[in-house]
C-alpha cells in the first residue's frame, strides 16, 4: 500500500468508513490493504486456522472475536500460516499472543491487545458474513486500507 490512510481519507472521505481507534499494530507490516474475508467466533480460533491455511491472494482476514480479552485468537503459528499463504493482513477484534515473534513477520496484524491464554478448539463460528464492530461494517469483498493511523473500509478498491 503506497498511500497513507490520512491521504486516502482526504481523497476518498465520502467513500470510506473509519474504524474507531482501538487497534494496536503487531505485525512487521504496518501498512497493508486488500479485499476483506470475515470470520465471527468467540474464544475459539479453529475457523481462523482453517481460513489462514487457505491461499490468501492478498486478502485481509477480519476476525470478530466479540471484543473478548479472555484469550488469544491468533498466535505466531497462525500468523506464520497467513504470511506463508499470501494473506496481506489480519485484523482481530480480540487478542493475539506471541506478539514478539509476530513483530518479526511480514504480515499486517492489528488487534485490541495481547493475552497468553490460547483459545478453545470447537470449530464454532461463521465465515464470510458481514461483521460490525468499531463503528464499521466489514463485508466480504469490500476493501481495507490500514496503517499506523488506523483502518479504513471502502465498498470497493479505490486505487
Amino acid at each position: 500500500m503506497s498511500k497513507a490512510t490520512a491521504d486516502i481519507y482526504d481523497e476518498f472521505g465520502d467513500q470510506v468508513q473509519v474504524a474507531q481507534p482501538m487497534f494496536n499494530d503487531y505485525g512487521q507490516k504496518r501498512k497493508f490493504s486488500g479485499p476483506v474475508s470475515t470470520i465471527k467466533v468467540y474464544e475459539d480460533n479453529s475457523l481462523v486456522r482453517a481460513a489462514l491455511e487457505k491461499t490468501g491472494n492478498g486478502r485481509v482476514l477480519v476476525v470478530d472475536g466479540g471484543g473478548s480479552l479472555g484469550c488469544a485468537l491468533v498466535g505466531d503459528m497462525l500468523a506464520k500460516l497467513g504470511e506463508d499463504n499470501g494473506w496481506e493482513g489480519i485484523i482481530v477484534y480480540g487478542c493475539i499472543r506471541d506478539s514478539a515473534v509476530i513483530a518479526t513477520m511480514n504480515i499486517g496484524v492489528k488487534a485490541l491487545n495481547t493475552n497468553p491464554k490460547k483459545s478453545v478448539k470447537k470449530g464454532v463460528g461463521d465465515v464470510d458474513i458481514p461483521l460490525e464492530f468499531a463503528d464499521v461494517r466489514f463485508v466480504p469483498g469490500s476493501h481495507i486500507y490500514a496503517d499506523e493511523d488506523g483502518i479504513l473500509v471502502a465498498n470497493e478498491k479505490l486505487f
